[in-house]
């Protein structure tokens, strides 16, 4: 039973290390394909993905949309930090001209530390905007543990769900809407972290799993194999 425990314990450990290991390898060629796709020309918005297998090919393309804010569907994202802060990222629709909308992560804004659902922005243009960002396959998302109940502030956001609920014609595919060189006006901050800015964190938790791993096993072969045999007075 002993010897079973061990191995079972050392195995979860050591396998935990290789999914951060794994964790950090899928974050930094997240990068890589950003940076070389951020050198291609701006994808036409003509060609905005219409369907889901089209998305991968544009991930993380450039793009420059018109379009109209669709501000009475703008969903919070929660728990998302920024600048070392928590808070909300803002997704707001965006009507194009053909009748289609597609989700526009349009920045992040500050938690209120007193009220946590009051959440003051200024209103969002009523006429034609210019949206340059770059194309994601959903707005960011983040581990839950079921699916979010509606409202204005959720955890995580389901295209394919959000289209239904809303009842809106819904591009597959989101857009980050780009950082601008001067302040935003519109209160939101666009100081979108590198993907594999916190690859170094991957790297130390997976040399602690298996740290941990090794632990376990040189503790079970010194107190089930080695110290049995030692002499006692020896």
């Amino acid at each position: 039973m002993v010897l079973l425990a061990a191995l079972a314990a050392a195995a979860l450990t050591a396998r935990l290390g290789v999914w951060q290991l794994q964790r950090a390898a899928q974050k930094i060629a997240l990068q890589q394909s950003i940076t070389a796709r951020a050198s291609l020309p701006a994808l036409p918005a003509a060609a905005l993905a219409r369907t889901a297998a089209e998305v991968p090919a544009q991930t993380n393309r450039r793009i420059r949309l018109l379009g109209r804010w669709l501000a009475p569907y703008t969903v919070y994202l929660d728990n998302r930090p920024m600048d070392d802060r928590v808070g909300y990222y803002a997704v707001t629709p965006l009507a194009l001209d053909d009748g289609t909308a597609v989700l526009v992560e349009r920045g992040w804004v500050a938690r209120d530390p007193e009220h946590r659902t009051r959440i003051a922005l200024p209103a969002l243009p009523a006429g034609v905007v210019t949206v340059d960002g770059r194309i994601t396959p959903y707005p960011g998302r983040l581990y839950s543990l079921g699916a979010d109940a509606p409202g204005p502030i959720r955890q995580n956001l389901n295209i394919d769900a959000y289209a239904r609920e809303t009842g809106l014609a819904l591009r597959p595919l989101a857009i980050v809407e780009d950082d601008g060189a001067s302040p935003p006006a519109d209160g939101l901050l666009r100081h979108w972290p590198p993907p594999a800015a916190d690859v170094q964190m991957h790297y130390g938790y997976a040399f602690q799993w298996f740290a941990m791993s090794a632990l376990i096993i040189g503790l079970y072969v010194w107190f089930q194999l080695l110290r049995p045999r030692r002499r006692p007075g020896r």
